[in-house]
């Protein structure tokens, strides 16, 4: 239940030692001036119902806390400790010096309970407040991420496997105790049997041992009667388990498979490559050029696809803001026709992109755009004025494959200029790529002033990650969870968008140093 505000009462005592300790320009001093926390009130008290439960603590006191625990890097504890004593703190949170502070464990609660979405209508409210003062512009966002390295530590696949087994029967045991102790008795056995195997033989065995007892695992029925509704939390963690080892199997009969699980503990997490192999989640963000604000952030697998999440990041400032975008900027992981045309589409985002293409790899002869399609995209017309419908799809799905005849190209006067090597080829083919138009108006664009002046500012989105990795941290994983993740994120960009907003206000130069030395720049 939300309960009125009453933290905010100060004494008259309270205000002169504030006044005596916080200097005028301490950074805390001046984000109470600049940003309207008020704000920030309703989309944080809205997970809270107005009539049941227990009466919660002000739930804008345990957001302030947050964004002092992203400020400074501090933990849950730290964060309650420091600010019982640390007056700068109390007079952010508008805490009387006799005002008792929650426990640290409330935090955990608070970010349960909002949730990544809360966090996310908070982040926007403050781009909001930017953009009523005129800081805001829709001309172009940058968009680019960076890696996060995820909590945990990477078991070896013998580990693995063993962890994903151990949390299926423990999860069993309620359903099937009898059973689960069985298999604990075959599991050392197993153990003694194969103590002096190689590793890979080992594993095979366990994996063995993990089909079998999934096997039975799923034939366990769901629970009925007077107790179901008490044994639903058992049965989900059973079902959580059930899927983590199917998951765990299908990694092992696909030895290539490109989305493997690599953690129990966080199971979302993934092995990706960002200038080097790590695991972990990527940190999507979009920057305003002009302002140098964050306007959307996402957290996803490190081996997701960076590029295809451009436009939801753009959709997402879009639908909180109500305002259109003009342009976008990424590197050179952008140059993907598929996504071009997506990007590009009036009926749908409708931007203007700039991204660094990529150059066909030389080759001698005519370049496919030498050679046209009828309207219908069927039959396609050589230099010569040769025509052929014999086509397959390429073996990415990116375009279809003609091939000409050979007697097309015997004896034909463009021979020469049209193969690479003359003397072997008997036949030409060419792969007309679905997304030609968009690659070629892309490789256009890169020859304009327009595409130069744009690259010369999207170097601000690379400053921008790196002072959220090297000043707040943004590096590591607090938590674990794609969800928790992303979380995390939202608050950091939240945080550096505060420090960017009070430079951009004029607010008193000192920077947020004079309360931690180091702190990173705006």
């Amino acid at each position: 239940m939300l309960k009125p505000v009453e933290y905010l009462v100060l004494t008259e005592l309270d205000h002169e030692i504030f006044d005596a300790i916080v200097p005028p320009d301490h950074y805390l001093r001046r984000v109470k001036q600049a940003i309207d926390f008020a704000s920030f009130r309703a989309p944080v008290a809205a997970p809270y119902d107005p009539d049941k439960g227990r009466p919660s603590i002000e739930p804008l006191l345990l957001l302030k806390l947050e964004f002092l625990q992203f400020e400074y890097g501090l933990s849950d504890r730290d964060v309650i400790a420091a600010s019982q004593v640390n007056m700068a703190f109390r007079f952010f949170l508008d805490l009387s010096l006799r005002s008792p502070l929650p426990d640290p464990s409330l935090l955990t609660h608070f970010r349960a309970r909002l949730g990544p979405e809360a966090h996310q209508r908070v982040f926007q409210d403050l781009l909001a407040q930017a953009r009523r003062l005129g800081l805001v512009k829709d001309r172009l966002r940058l968009k680019d991420a960076t890696h996060v390295l995820a909590n945990i530590a990477v078991p070896s696949t013998l580990a693995l496997v063993a962890r994903v087994r151990d949390r299926l029967l423990e999860a069993a045991e309620p359903f099937a105790p009898e059973r689960v102790a069985a298999e604990r008795d075959e599991l050392e056995r197993l153990r003694t049997a194969t103590a002096d195997l190689a590793d890979a033989k080992r594993l095979a065995h366990r994996v063995e041992h993990l089909r079998a007892v999934v096997a039975w695992a799923d034939e366990l029925p769901p629970p009925a009667g007077p107790t179901a509704a008490a044994m639903e939390p058992a049965w989900r963690r059973l079902r959580a388990a059930s899927e983590l080892a199917h998951k765990v199997l299908r990694d092992r009969d696909d030895p290539e498979a490109k989305d493997k699980l690599i953690s129990v503990e966080d199971p979302e997490a993934r092995t990706g490559w960002h200038h080097q192999w790590f695991d972990g989640y990527l940190l999507d963000v979009a920057l305003d050029a002009d302002s140098e604000l964050i306007t959307a952030l996402d957290v996803l697998p490190a081996n997701a696809d960076e590029a295809a999440d451009a436009g939801p990041l753009i959709e997402q400032e879009e639908r909180a803001q109500g305002n259109d975008i003009e342009a976008l900027s990424i590197d050179g992981v952008g140059f993907r026709g598929d996504l071009l045309e997506q990007w590009t589409d009036p009926a749908g985002l409708g931007l203007e992109v700039i991204v660094p293409p990529t150059e066909p790899a030389e080759a001698g002869g005519f370049p496919p755009e030498a050679f046209t399609l009828d309207a219908a995209g069927e039959e396609l017309t050589c230099p010569a004025g040769e025509t052929t419908r014999t086509r397959q799809r390429n073996t990415n799905g990116t375009g279809w494959k003609y091939r000409f005849a050979a007697r097309h190209c015997d004896g034909c006067p463009l021979r020469r200029r049209c193969f690479t090597d003359p003397e072997k080829g008997r036949r030409r083919t060419v792969i007309k790529n679905d997304h030609e138009a968009a690659y070629r108006a892309a490789r256009e664009k890169a020859k304009t002033p327009r595409y130069r002046e744009v690259r010369r500012v999207h170097p601000r989105i690379e400053r921008k990650l790196g002072e959220l990795v090297r000043w707040h941290d943004a590096r590591r994983a607090r938590y674990r969870g794609k969800a928790k993740v992303w979380l995390q994120g939202l608050l950091t960009g939240w945080v550096v968008n505060i420090k960017r907003l009070l430079k951009l206000v004029g607010a008193a130069a000192a920077p947020a140093g004079a309360v931690r030395a180091g702190c990173g720049g705006a």
